[in-house]
């Protein structure tokens, strides 16, 4: 795997000195869709020739069956008419000569007309692959040269769900290494995995309607769809609604949950943006997960939006905006976690105090945990998960507040990540607290505050701090762990060894400069 996404980086490499890292990416991108589908279109017309052929059908019969449209999109599986399939244009990598009364067409023009054909066959995918390869900022020889190094790549292998599960962790592997490439604006559209993994272990999406108002590359679906699947749940239980305000950024939604088997109709026609309209009115959820821009100034701000029942947001900080429009959706049971600035927890101003303060007084916040820094490589700014729930049970009047900002670890010297064993005691402690079982066993399944960790807070004591969210207020310290000393005598201890090393160093100072004196 590593060895394939290497061939495939080495790949983005080639077009880098000739466009922006928006555009290579969307060219890259562009490219492995149009090798997955064929490739996972010749595993699924082998696999369904061994089976017509082992049934007893001759070969004429065979051939007739293997065209059943029915038999590829019923599977998961894209339709590739010729002049979309992969060796059609490796074949023809450096363009095709003029034939007769058509003029010659470069690689680029081939590429355009195989999106398009890719669109004709497939309706899910109007409108979403990308026909930008026979631009003029486009270099033809390269991307020949890109073409060529792809056919050596096969993105499929045996087991279930085998070309889907490659090309999905190929998909997201780019994702995240454009986002690494493009900075602050790569954080548009991606969201760190353990991130979106905390989210989805608390939530535990099993079945209902899954929504993210402003889905970026459609993360959040991904990981559900494969929390579902590493449970042995029913993916086709979930039904996906999502809307996306940048056009290249819902194209690569679309495709990214193509390519992993996920029904994108939920994202809409055309992008747009949520608070000027919401193409889901009405719709209500029962899981809601995002991660919103952080701290808007200039949004479609409507005074007497519906949307607004704890207070009218300001217009310049769309934070509870974001909130408010979450809380709008979800049903009567329904539950959602939001990756918000750490600002949001404790602001007051321009009205943000007084929105939190009926927020929590409706007892909709189940849970907030403070992550530690660098999970976001794209921005410095110190992020929290809020988790919502419409109904809390026996916990009902509650908050958790869980300070996990001592997890995780340091991928590379500036980004983050937590680790499987950080993302389950989080979510654990959240399910132990709330009494539902988690679906991976968890140390502990009886819930009990825990110093510098974890702590069940009333209202009451929420209200006396001021509404303020912030985990460090209510977690406190970690216990130090006792050695037996006295603190009296440690001091003492500490006081002598302290002293005993400035000795030593004046010493040593003296030696130094003695030996320097000779040299002089």
């Amino acid at each position: 795997m590593k060895e394939l996404k290497d061939t495939l980086w080495k790949a983005a490499d080639k077009l880098r000195g000739s466009l922006s890292a928006s555009q290579y990416k969307d060219v890259i991108l562009g490219l492995v869709f149009l090798k997955y589908v064929s490739d996972a279109f010749d595993e699924r017309r082998e696999t369904l020739r061994g089976e017509l052929l082992a049934d007893g059908l001759d070969e004429a019969d065979v051939e007739d069956l293997i065209k059943d449209p029915d038999e590829y999109q019923g599977y998961g599986v894209f339709l590739v008419p010729p002049v979309a399939h992969w060796t059609y244009l490796a074949q023809h990598a450096k363009g095709m000569p003029a034939i007769g009364d058509q003029p010659p067409r470069s690689i680029g023009a081939l590429i355009d007309a195989a999106m398009d054909a890719l669109m004709r066959a497939n309706p899910s995918l109007s409108g979403t692959l990308p026909r930008l390869y026979n631009r003029d900022n486009i270099d033809q020889r390269r991307l020949g040269e890109l073409v060529d190094l792809f056919n050596s790549a096969r993105f499929s292998r045996q087991g279930e769900h085998r070309a889907r599960d490659l090309m999905g962790e190929v998909y997201e592997y780019f994702l995240g290494a454009f986002a690494r490439a493009e900075g602050k604006r790569g954080g548009e559209f991606f969201t760190p995995p353990s991130v979106v993994k905390v989210i989805v272990e608390v939530l535990q999406p099993s079945g209902g309607r899954v929504y993210d108002p402003c889905c970026g590359s459609g993360g959040m679906f991904v990981q559900t769809d494969k929390f579902i699947r590493a449970h042995d749940g029913d993916p086709t239980n979930v039904h996906i609604y999502g809307q996306e305000a940048n056009e290249e950024t819902w194209r690569l939604a679309k495709m990214n949950l193509a390519i992993h088997g996920i029904d994108n109709n939920g994202l809409g026609a055309r992008w747009g943006d949520t608070f000027a309209r919401d193409i889901h009115p009405g719709v209500l959820m029962d899981y809601v997960m995002a991660n919103p821009p952080f701290n808007i100034k200039d949004w479609a701000r409507n005074v007497e939006d519906v949307r607004w029942r704890y207070g009218v947001p300001p217009a310049t900080n769309a934070n509870y905006a974001w909130i408010q429009h979450i809380l709008s959706k979800l049903k009567p049971q329904g539950q959602a976690g939001v990756v918000m600035a750490n600002g949001s927890m404790s602001s007051n101003s321009n009205g943000e105090g007084t929105i939190r303060a009926q927020i929590v007084e409706a007892d909709l916040v189940s849970c907030m945990v403070a992550l530690p820094t660098q999970l976001f490589r794209s921005t410095g700014i110190p992020v929290c998960l809020w988790f919502f729930a419409k109904n809390k049970g026996d916990r009902a009047g509650e908050v958790l507040f869980i300070d996990a900002r001592e997890l995780g670890h340091m991928v590379d010297r500036a980004e983050r990540a937590l680790s499987d064993e950080d993302i389950k005691r989080i979510g654990g402690t959240y399910h132990a607290w709330l009494g539902t079982s988690p679906v991976e066993p968890v140390e502990t399944e009886t819930y009990a505050d825990v110093p510098g960790f974890c702590k069940s807070a009333t209202l009451a004591e929420i209200k006396e701090a001021d509404y303020a969210l912030t985990p460090g207020r209510y977690v406190g310290a970690a216990e130090v762990e006792d050695d037996g000393e006295a603190i009296g005598d440690k001091i003492e201890r500490l006081t002598k060894e302290l002293l005993a090393a400035f000795d030593e160093s004046a010493r040593l100072e003296k030696v130094v400069r003695e030996q320097l004196g000779r040299l002089s």
